[in-house]
């Protein structure tokens, strides 16, 4: 595997668009709550939040086309509804996630404005970004990325290194399973399928490219921003833990976030987490919405006015749920990915299969034991917990919320076992 300089800037602006907010103040948090528990909960977060995103740009190198082309197997229908699912939660959520935590920590420390301004001017940005997205790569991979990366590996480093008193226990009585759940949370699966497409078409605007060349350009550009993945997510995982006596049992995710950075920087560490956040979430923002608009305006004929209407649109719905705190988004958000969260997981999955496995029956029998099982968690989610609570103490590992594993798993192996018994009959 070889890394030229086009990859390694392909790969930094990767990790910048993937990450945002939730990667900022999530793996702390956890850590904080892992205690001498969280080598555990890092093991759950990362298969989530760095190899299921990893997994999905692979699945992009080998399609190099949209996120429609994820779901076409399952049936043209399913993968128009899926990809407008996808793309509204995505600007609906962790678009405007991004505004809440700028505001709430880079810049109500240092100012007394209202988030609505916040959120104005911040999206103000995002659009111009957008409507310029020829030169998103350069811009994020060359310059954004960098200063984003030094200033978590300080605070990660002198987190490490400086004194601290002895760990508390967990207060989680599933780690590793709260970590993989946690890593939900990040929209890092979701976003490899959102930022993947938004790589393929800013690669094809930069000159077109051989498509195994172009292949190895983005499987390599997904292994650079999932080694920054692993190290930043490790990172502030460990240090929440170190300090987790230092700070008050219901801190909140953000005052912890800004709580470390002052432990380990001390009043500097502020300003360094301002620049941090706004960097971080921002490109984000960008990579979101510019899928978002890539998206619609492919099917709508490739109109220009159809991604400039898309992406004031999308910015306009930022500012209004950018006002919200970053909790109320995070709760807001549990349904919506209890259903589509296992569904981008299994098609990721599916599309990196070998051709033989990877039949449009396969991915029709997959994706509806997924979408089936996947049902009473949304169900007990949006307040029917009790109503779905026979039916989740059945379901093995329906208590946490993973109830639709093994019955894909059963349904993965069945079908590839009944497919060699059928060949061979055939012939």
């Amino acid at each position: 595997m070889k890394f030229t300089k086009e990859s390694l800037i392909t790969g930094f602006a990767l990790f910048s668009m993937f990450f945002g907010a939730g990667n900022l103040i999530l793996p702390p948090s956890l850590g904080f709550k892992a205690g001498d528990a969280w080598f555990l909960v890092t093991i759950g977060f990362m298969i989530s939040a760095v190899i299921l995103p990893l997994l999905g740009i692979f699945a992009h190198a080998r399609l190099q086309g949209t996120l429609m082309d994820f779901g076409k197997k399952v049936s043209p229908v399913f993968s128009l509804i899926y990809c407008v699912l996808i793309y509204l939660i995505s600007v609906a959520l962790p678009s405007p996630r991004t505004a809440s935590v700028t505001h709430e920590i880079a810049v109500t420390p240092f100012f007394g404005s209202s988030p609505i301004l916040t959120s104005t001017i911040y999206f103000v940005l995002v659009l111009i970004f957008v409507l310029n997205r020829s030169k998103i790569l350069d811009v994020l991979g060359k310059f954004l990325t960098p200063i984003i990366f030094i200033v978590i590996l300080s605070i990660i480093c002198v987190g490490i290194f400086i004194p601290h008193p002895a760990m508390n226990a967990s207060t989680i009585s599933e780690p590793l399973v709260q970590g993989l759940l946690e890593g939900y949370q990040t929209f890092d699966a979701i976003a490899a399928v959102v930022v993947g497409g938004v790589l393929i078409i800013s690669l094809d605007l930069k000159g077109a490219q051989e498509f195994q060349n172009k292949r190895m350009l983005i499987r390599n550009a997904g292994v650079i921003a999932g080694i920054g993945l692993f190290i930043t997510y490790a990172g502030l995982i460990f240090n929440g833990a170190l300090f987790n006596t230092t700070f008050p049992e219901d801190i909140s995710r953000t005052q912890l976030l800004s709580g470390l950075s002052y432990e380990t920087l001390g009043n500097i560490g502020s300003i360094f987490l301002s620049v941090l956040v706004s960097l971080a979430c921002f490109t984000t923002a960008v990579g979101i919405v510019t899928g978002t608009s890539d998206f619609f305006k492919g099917i709508f004929n490739n109109s220009s006015a159809v991604y400039v209407g898309t992406a004031v649109i999308s910015c306009a719905l930022g500012v209004v749920m950018g006002q919200f705190d970053v909790s109320y988004i995070i709760d807001v958000a549990v349904p919506a990915l209890l259903f589509i969260y296992p569904i981008t997981i299994v098609l990721i999955l599916l599309n990196i299969l070998p051709e033989h496995w990877g039949t449009p029956i396969m991915f029709r029998a997959v994706v509806l034991v997924t979408m089936l099982f996947s049902i009473p968690d949304f169900l007990a989610s949006i307040g029917f917990k009790e109503e779905v609570q026979p039916i989740l103490k059945i379901i093995p590992f329906g208590n946490n919320t993973l109830g639709w594993v093994l019955p894909v798993f059963i349904t993965f192996v069945s079908l590839i076992l009944l497919s060699n018994v059928w060949r061979p009959a055939k012939n």
